[in-house]
């Protein structure tokens, strides 16, 4: 046993995390087609749950005293070239790591039961997009980021063009795949200046070097156009729920839960340490712009005739909600930012899963078709209630610590957009407890659904680990907190010695 451990602790866990799911991806497409399908599923699923647990490894062994980054280790370029690629993790992007690994095997669990239909693609696509996102979340390399930043969006738009539910499909894919590959190409820009000012690309280098005050905003700009595609923001936030809508559970789950998070993970990553004079000059433009999106697209939800799109705009709420706390200059506000993160992953990725065990049974997400569903579903609606009151922000569930350290820190540099922000609450519990209501209580509506079984034991045990982690985050936070302290604090120092 401990020749094993000493075999391990010379490796590269972060090299190996990023690459076995890319290699499982690619052997899921060389499977023949003679072997089973069971075969393809079982093998999908362990190259996943490997996955999962090395970057659980990751976690054990990080040193939550440094603000270095960990598990450094770089590709060397081609002999005719100086080429050099490093990778790293810190307190931050180690988390959003885990919660990809995490749910990605989540996915392929719910999607047991998916038509044999190419299901190589099916499978092969997810396991190569969770490996694109691990290299966006641990590459220290701005040009590589930006390659596989939007490498991410051709497996995805591959899961909904293909294998989406309804004919719309292929126009919500392209219109995902153009909106946010659109927003990308003033990063590009960004990124050809930064090239020719500063000769490298390489995300320490340029950390150390600070890039002079009068290119900052003009870059920044650059940067926040495409990464507010990604959260989205207003106005730029109608591909989301056409893209929801359209999606399969699974795909629907691993956007809201990860693909979001790419673009607030690069305003923590690249723009607010790279220029911290534009984000503090910027301040007031994402203020504004974030709250009327928390406003405005909580009031959308409510009127939604939709499953999908009530989460999927609930999803832009909170998204929006983290970048107030990115921008409010303050320890709480920062921290509270990265866990809401988290929370939202794990309990919008619940609610997919939700609405997807309903129209599995029935095939149908409109709202007013469903109603007494506590009648024939009792567990569901246990699962469901939690679930809809963790999306509230209920204390003792995730979403409450996250959304309270927001305003807190908000609320310490701005008690006005604090209080404007905290509307989220009031009408998060409008849309929430009305779409619980109508779904559960009331008359069964035999007319358009049939009586169904509740919860089978697969379905059960895909909630079990989001309801667990959920309520241990909800009630013991600092598990979370403790690691990325000395992270965040070391960001919010960057921040500080540029403060007007």
């Amino acid at each position: 046993m401990k020749e094993i451990f000493n075999i391990i602790s010379h490796l590269n866990l972060l090299a190996f995390v990023n690459t076995l799911p890319l290699v499982g991806g690619l052997l899921c497409f060389l499977i023949p087609v003679q072997f089973r399908n069971d075969f393809l599923r079982a093998f999908a699923l362990l190259i996943s749950l490997l996955t999962f647990s090395a970057s659980l490894l990751l976690w054990i062994g990080f040193d939550e005293s440094s603000s270095e980054f960990q598990y450094v280790y770089s590709i060397e370029g081609l002999r005719f070239s100086n080429i050099s690629v490093s990778f790293g993790v810190d307190g931050i992007s180690i988390f959003f790591i885990l919660l990809t690994t995490f749910l990605v095997p989540l996915c392929l669990l719910g999607s047991w039961e998916k038509p044999t239909i190419k299901l190589r693609e099916y499978f092969g696509a997810f396991l190569i997009m969770e490996g694109f996102i691990l290299i966006v979340f641990s590459v220290l390399d701005l040009l590589v980021f930006y390659i596989f930043f939007e490498a991410v969006l051709i497996p995805m738009f591959m899961i909904i063009g293909i294998f989406g539910s309804r004919e719309r499909k292929v126009r919500a894919a392209y219109f995902f795949f153009l909106y946010t590959l659109l927003g990308s190409v003033f990063m590009l820009l960004a990124l050809a200046l930064i090239y020719f000012e500063s000769g490298t690309t390489d995300y320490q280098i340029l950390v150390a070097n600070p890039i002079a005050d009068n290119k900052q905003y003009l870059l920044w700009l650059g940067f926040f156009a495409s990464f507010a595609v990604k959260v989205p923001m207003l106005p730029v936030h109608i591909w989301l729920p056409e893209a929801h809508v359209e999606a399969p559970t699974a795909g629907s789950v691993i956007l809201a839960g990860v693909l979001l998070k790419l673009g607030s993970y690069g305003m923590i990553r690249f723009s607010l340490p790279l220029f911290p004079l534009a984000s503090l000059y910027f301040k007031p433009l994402v203020y504004a712009l974030s709250i009327i999106a928390i406003i405005y697209t909580s009031l959308t939800a409510i009127r939604q005739s939709d499953m999908k799109r009530v989460i999927a705009y609930a999803s832009v709420a909170h998204m929006n909600m983290t970048l107030v706390g990115l921008f409010s200059e303050s320890a709480q506000g920062i921290e509270g930012s990265i866990l809401q993160m988290l929370a939202h992953g794990l309990v919008s990725a619940a609610l997919f899963f939700c609405i997807g065990v309903l129209y599995d049974r029935h095939h149908s997400r409109i709202i007013s078709y469903y109603g007494g569903l506590v009648l024939t579903m009792p567990v569901y609606a246990v699962v469901f209630l939690f679930f809809s009151l963790a999306n509230i922000g209920f204390p003792g569930t995730a979403n409450f610590v996250g959304e309270f350290l927001i305003l807190l820190g908000t609320f310490q540099t701005n008690s006005f957009a604090a209080f404007l922000s905290a509307t989220s609450l009031v009408l998060g519990g409008a849309y929430s407890l009305w779409l619980y209501n109508r779904l559960v209580y009331g008359n069964f509506k035999t007319q358009f659904v049939n009586y169904s079984l509740d919860l089978s034991r697969r379905e059960f045990f895909v909630f079990l680990p989001l309801l667990v982690l959920t309520l241990g985050i909800g009630i013991y936070p600092s598990f979370i907190l403790n690691p990325m302290h000395v992270s965040c604090a070391h960001l919010l120092q960057q921040l500080e010695a540029f403060q007007i």
